[in-house]
């Protein structure tokens, strides 16, 4: 029948269309949400935080000055951190604890930097708390992001906080950075429950063993434990670079590094 539609039909039919369309402007006004059209700077999408892409940069206020985060992250592996807000009883637990393990990151030639959703005068009366509370001295520097644009852009927010973003919370997000600016770990927790800060060195040790030696680490795998030979190495080669191997099926093959 199609075929029997006569053009000017057709040209009548499209003309309507166009009568009926809502003009682009006007559509991009009512309907954008919110959140881009108060970041008219920012891409029209959240950025999508995918394993092994690039850590989003971004320029922001910090106890300790300002900082462009890919110059502060230099070559370091670097954890960026977020908690809710400040004064708040779950989040000074966490900073204490990190802060205490400063040492232990060092070691391992890791940066520690926090956020919340609060300015730099709250940060800097929450920092004596913690201090005084966890009986440590916080040396990492807290961001500033008091107008949510790192939380935005790093998706530390609920859907729906997303509706109200100028008073959202940041949820617990941790993201664990290596010195090629890459993710390489995101974890995302409620509000309600604190971190581990013991898994977060956990993980770093786990993935800096396997950048140098080339292996995996099985579940609850803790440093000096044995790790696994990558499907990807044969056996034969496996023992060539490590030694013994212990193979429990052709594919699950233990050894020492």
């Amino acid at each position: 029948m199609a075929s029997h539609i006569s053009r000017s039909a057709l040209r009548t039919t499209a003309q309507f269309a166009r009568s009926r369309a809502i003009p682009q402007s006007s559509f991009a006004s009512q309907h954008v949400s919110p959140v881009f059209r108060r970041f008219l700077a920012t891409p029209t999408e959240q950025p999508r935080l995918r394993l092994g892409t690039e850590a989003p940069n971004f320029s922001a206020k910090t106890t300790q000055g300002d900082i462009d985060f890919h110059q502060w992250l230099g070559g370091s592996w670097a954890i960026l951190f977020s908690h809710p807000a400040d004064f708040t009883p779950v989040c000074t637990t966490e900073l204490g604890a990190f802060a205490r393990m400063r040492g232990e990151f060092e070691k391992r030639n890791v940066k520690m930097i926090g956020l919340s959703a609060n300015d730099l005068n709250s940060h800097g009366k929450w920092i004596a708390d913690i201090n005084e509370l966890s009986d440590t001295t916080l040396s990492f520097p807290i961001i500033a992001d008091a107008d949510r644009k790192v939380a935005w852009l790093y998706d530390m927010v609920t859907e729906e906080d997303m509706k109200k973003l100028d008073t959202a919370f940041t949820i617990r997000a941790v993201f664990i950075i290596d010195p090629a600016k890459k993710l390489r770990l995101t974890m995302l927790y409620p509000a309600s429950v604190g971190r581990n800060s013991r898994e977060v060195l956990r993980v770093i040790d786990s993935l800096q063993l396997g950048d140098k030696k080339g292996v995996t680490t099985p579940i609850d795998w803790q440093v000096g434990d044995d790790v696994i030979v990558p499907p990807s190495v044969s056996t034969e080669d496996a023992k060539k670079k490590f030694g013994e191997v212990r193979e429990v099926k052709p594919y699950l093959r233990y050894t020492k590094v």
